[in-house]
Formats: structure tokens, sequence, C-alpha cells
């Protein structure tokens, strides 16, 4: 058959993957140190011009032979479960029973369009984020307390990617990614069968960028949060598709009625109440595209009504550019968030210390999983830090926890850490989507 002279769509799509890593890898590195990048005044660069996006993603490759992160000085890790497929959020039951979400992004027949979209969709593939949703909750149970779950069971099936829950007396909340459902719980059960009553509507849609949905309930359990991420990086696909997104609205489960609570929150996900303030913190993801130094990514107090700045600001009154028409009023109220946790570090789950098993050096503060960065050179995240809280408020920089998810040498990922939580004995759990497992972070047993 005669040539026609055009590429074909394969070899279309070969040289545009071809001529993305080329010049991604010619983007700018990173010049600023962990020190300038972290805590409450971080140094914010003038932006780069975004032309050619920097890409840097470690192949995800899973665990293998033994391996596990590196806990550090005084800790000790172990498995509590793996073989899980994709575990992104956990929760743990007052009987200390271990709900763990596993799950992935839903269909959206608008997000992956055109040659870009394309793209991504074969880097989140790279990443190890290209797998469909198992669209359950399992329940872990360590009956014997050797930290590690013997018994696994389905606890909810048939969910619509499945994220956050919240137990509230006997009422148990999953958020999907399009809803807040309600169904019934009595402790100790093992797998709910009943079926799901629908509380609230959350922003979905055939976009939906940012798929994730964390639910909390306040103290007294009269409300809910939930965090709902922009269906964009910078609203490029309009501000009218933006609707009650980048915020967290709060519920009325009984009425099934919500409000914004905070705005102009990019991606939040964990939230947790700060213990000697009673005030909510959330953890946020930044926008891309600005270079390797650009944008911290943060944790921060979540004030009723503020507005944190995306998509028309960062960091308090840096304009983005960008951003079409622009809004200089709501600039001039965008509030400086707490603190930075560094650039492109992806943080995730936030869980506040409990508890007196854990050395002291991590009982009074923040753990943090922070899935890593995919827009920066070098690479970011990829770890579970620890800030530490004086008098309610974060100080110095962030420890590290648990290191080691990433085979630098091959370029490769064994994990992404995602959630973090506390089981009822004091040690910190940690979700692993690319490992598919659930780590257990305890103090190093004594000598015998």
């Amino acid at each position: 058959m005669r040539s026609t002279g055009a590429p074909s769509a394969f070899m279309r799509r070969a040289l545009g993957v071809g001529a993305l890593l080329l010049l991604a890898a010619c983007g700018n590195e990173a010049e600023l140190s962990r020190a300038e990048t972290t805590g409450p005044n971080p140094r914010i660069p003038e932006p780069g011009d975004g032309l050619f996006p920097v890409v840097d993603i470690a192949r995800a490759r899973g665990w293998s032979g033994g391996r596990t992160p590196s806990p550090a000085p005084g800790l000790a890790v172990q498995a509590y479960a793996d073989g899980l497929d994709h575990p992104r959020w956990l929760y743990v039951l007052p009987n200390g029973d271990v709900l763990v979400a596993e799950t992935n992004a839903p269909e959206r027949p608008e997000s992956g369009g055109g040659i870009k979209g394309w793209i991504v969709q074969l880097f989140q593939k790279w990443a190890g984020a290209g797998v469909p949703s198992a669209n359950r909750i399992t329940l872990l149970r360590d009956a014997d307390g050797d930290g590690v779950a013997e018994y696994r069971t389905a606890f909810l099936e048939g969910l619509n990617s499945p994220f956050g829950m919240a137990l509230v007396g006997n009422d148990f909340y999953v958020a999907n990614t399009d809803a807040i459902l309600r169904f019934p719980y009595r402790g100790g059960e093992t797998r709910i069968s009943a079926p799901g009553e629908k509380v609230t509507d959350l922003p979905a849609g055939p976009i939906n960028r940012h798929w994730t949905r964390n639910v909390i309930a306040s103290r007294d359990g009269t409300r809910l949060y939930a965090t709902v991420g922009s269906n964009s990086n910078v609203a490029e696909n309009g501000l009218d598709k933006e609707e009650r997104r980048a915020a967290i609205l709060e519920i009325d489960p009984k009425a099934g009625q919500s409000r914004l609570f905070a705005s102009g929150l990019r991606n939040p996900n964990g939230m947790d109440w700060e213990p000697e303030t009673g005030i909510l913190w959330t953890v946020v993801n930044e926008r891309d595209e600005l270079g390797s130094d650009l944008v911290p990514d943060y944790l921060t107090s979540v004030k009723e009504g503020g507005f944190y700045g995306w998509p028309f600001s960062y960091w308090g009154r840096h304009v983005d550019a960008r951003v079409s028409p622009p809004r200089p009023d709501l600039v001039a109220r965008a509030i400086v968030p707490d603190y930075a946790l560094g650039n492109h570090v992806a943080p995730l789950g936030l869980v506040f210390s409990k508890g007196t098993l854990l050395p002291e050096n991590f009982r009074s503060g923040a753990f943090i999983g922070q899935h890593g960065s995919w827009n920066r050179t070098p690479r970011s995240g990829y770890n579970v830090v620890f800030v530490r809280f004086v008098a309610g408020h974060p100080a110095g920089e962030p420890a590290d926890v648990l290191t080691g998810f990433v085979d630098e040498e091959k370029d490769e990922a064994f994990g992404r850490p995602v959630d973090v939580a506390i089981d009822r004995r004091g040690a910190l759990l940690v979700a692993d989507d690319v490992g598919n497992t659930v780590w257990r972070v305890a103090p190093v047993a004594p000598a015998r």
C-alpha cells in the first residue's frame, strides 16, 4: 500500500512522548535547600516560564526480597498487611480494627483528551496510578497484638472511588468521589451489607481532576467536613468548572446540606483536629508547572470562611499570572498558610500524634504522608515526615520518619506513602499504594 507520508497515530504519540521527555530532561533543577522551602517563611522565588514542565517520576516497582522502608532511629517498621489492591486511606475503629480504602480514580471521560491527556495517562501508569479502582473498603484485624493483621475481609464493596471514612456513634460515613454515604455499623462487625444512604452530593463530573474526597467529623459529631480538590491545575478548564471545588465543605449530616467552610485550597486531603487547641488542620497540594522551586505544598490551620489563594495567587499574595481574569480583590485577602512542607512533595495523609508508645520526639506534632513529586528535579517527597508542634503551632524543620521508598540508582519506586493513622496501641500506620502494603511503625523492641 502506498504511503501517504503522514505519520501513524502511534508514531505521533511516540514522537510526542519523546519530545516531552527530552524537553523535561532539560527542565530547571531545584536550587533551594530543604531548609529554604519548609517552615513558616519559605523562600518564594520568581516563577519559571512554564513552557515545558519538569517531569521526573520514579517508575513504580513494588517491594520484594524482604525490603522495607527505612525508619528513623529508635523506630522499627513491619508490614501490617500486604498484597492489597492500591491501598490509599485508613481509618481505625474503636475496637482496634483497621479499615483501608482500596481505591483509585473513577472513569473520567473528559480528563484525558488530546496528546497532553494521553501523556498524563502514560505517566500515571508509569507511577503506578493507572490501575482500576477496587472500590472496596477492607477490614484488617490484629487479634493477637503482634503488629501483623492475621485476619482480613471485605468490609464494604461496590463503592465509587471511596476515600475518607468517619464513624459517629452507629453511623459510618464514606466519602465516595461524588457523594457522602451513611451506613449502619455495630461495634465489632466485620462486614456491612446494608445499602448506603446518600447524605449529600459532592462535586465530581466528567473531568474530576482531583477525585479524592476525605471526610472527618467534628468532635461533637454534629458536622462533617469534606475535602474537594480543584478540577484543574490553575483553572485552565474554566472557572465555571470549579464550583464548590478547591475547598473544604461543612456538612450537616441530618439535613444533608453543605456549605463552603474554606476555599482557595487547590487540593486538600488529610485533615485532623489539633489536640491542644481543637482547631482543624489540613495538608494541601499546591499548583504545578512553575518550576522545581515553586510552589510550596503546605500544612495549615483552617479558618472558617478563609480563602487561601487558589487559583489567583499562592503563598498569600504571590499572583499567578496564568489565571485570567485576575481577581486582585481575592488576592488581597488570601491567607498565608501556616507551614510549608517543601515544593511538590504531595502531602496526602495527616494525623496528630496520640499516646505515649512512640519515642518522645514523635509525641507532640503531626505525621504527614508525602506521596512524592512528578514536577521537580531532583524528586521530593516519597516519605513520611513529622512536624513538631509547640503550643498548638508547628515548629522547626520536618523530621523524616520513613524513607527509602525510591531506589535512586534504578530510578524506581518501591512504594509511595499516602495516608497515615495511629492504631489503638499508639503505633503509626502508613498506607502505601504502590507497594500495596500497610506499614506499621513502632519503637524498636528492647534487647533481651
